[in-house]
């Protein structure tokens, strides 16, 4: 699957938040990260972000698609991190 994050994390917090989204996914501007997963690695990202985040004031937001082709995408400005294929 191709999923796009959304996080709105605690500043205490976002740094270790972001540091391991940078291991799985591609950084594409503050607080979004976007990239193809496996069940695997999502179920091993999710669960190493639930051991950082605090729930009761954290969020966290995975979009999915069956693939990024299926994701229509427009960038207005400059795209801060771009990741190939854009649709």
């Amino acid at each position: 699957m191709y999923y796009v994050v959304v996080y709105d994390v605690n500043v205490d917090r976002v740094n270790e938040v972001k540091k391991v989204f940078r291991e799985y996914m591609d950084w594409i501007q503050n607080s979004v990260f976007e990239g193809q997963l496996t069940r695997s690695e999502k179920e091993k990202l999710e669960g190493r972000i639930k051991e950082i985040i605090d729930t009761s004031e954290d969020m966290v937001v995975f979009y999915s698609t069956r693939a990024e082709k299926y994701l229509d995408k427009e960038v207005l400005g400059v795209e801060k991190s771009p990741t190939g294929t854009v649709i």
